[in-house]
């Protein structure tokens, strides 16, 4: 599903290296967690994988089934089935939430020479899904992500990665700021998201949310490379003893 090998990134602006020869692989079907100091480089990969400007590649790359997502515009990612949950989803004032998923969902079908969604189905669908989420009528009414709590903005993302039906959906950090019933309710709707065609890498600190979203395979990122995998138990590690045993073990 998504292949990264060797991949160099340094950001821009400041000149400055991040990713310094990231190698992952994440198979169709499964879920990878990624945890890490601050400052790894987690949230860099993120961006550049999902073509956020302001990061250059300077060696390596990144496929998803095998088509080279670097070379791709960001809307081509996303029709090709990348999808990102960012840590502080932003606000789209003047934007209905229906309109944004609407147009969102028909944008990528479009794309793939796929036919719209009419009205009266992305009603139908859009419905059926918010119910799980426990995303009301009003909410839905509402500008995208204007006035919302936390846990809001997280469903509201999640509901968004529902109806796009990503092949590849990357979580950055999206227990950010949750309480534990708001983080219950994220991580149910990621779950019921879970197919042999589709894969997840979830970006964390914290061993709680991988209570929730049980990981195939846990890697530690440190220094803008992998240094260590193993499974869920890495990251039961993580949580008792920090990541100082596990960093002074690759100097």
């Amino acid at each position: 599903m998504l292949k990264i090998n060797n991949l160099h990134v340094k950001l821009e602006e400041e000149d400055k290296v991040i990713l310094k020869g990231l190698t992952l692989h994440v198979p169709a079907g499964e879920v990878h967690a990624i945890m890490g100091p601050n400052g790894s480089g987690k949230s860099t990969l993120s961006y550049v994988l999902s073509g956020k400007g302001g990061y250059t590649v300077t060696a390596g790359s990144a496929t998803l089934e095998g088509a080279d997502l670097l070379e791709m515009e960001p809307e081509h990612r996303a029709a090709a089935g990348l999808f990102l949950a960012f840590q502080y989803p932003v606000e789209i004032p003047g934007v209905g939430n229906m309109t944004f998923l609407r147009t969102a969902v028909n944008a990528q079908r479009k794309t793939r020479g796929e036919p719209e969604m009419s009205a009266g189905e992305f009603l139908k669908v859009v419905r059926d899904k918010a119910k799980t989420l426990k995303i009301d009528a009003e909410m839905m009414k509402r500008p995208v992500n204007v006035g919302f709590s936390g846990g809001e903005k997280k469903r509201n993302e999640i509901l968004q990665m529902a109806m796009l039906e990503p092949k590849m959906c990357i979580l950055d950090e999206t227990d950010s700021g949750l309480d534990v019933d708001a983080m219950k309710l994220v991580s149910d709707g990621v779950n019921a998201l879970r197919a042999p065609g589709r894969s997840f890498l979830v970006i964390t600190h914290y061993q709680r949310l991988l209570d929730h979203i049980k990981p195939d395979v846990v890697h530690i990122m440190a220094d803008g490379r992998i240094i260590r995998t193993g499974g869920p138990e890495l990251a039961l590690e993580v949580e008792q003893n920090g990541y100082a045993d596990i960093l002074a073990q690759v100097q």
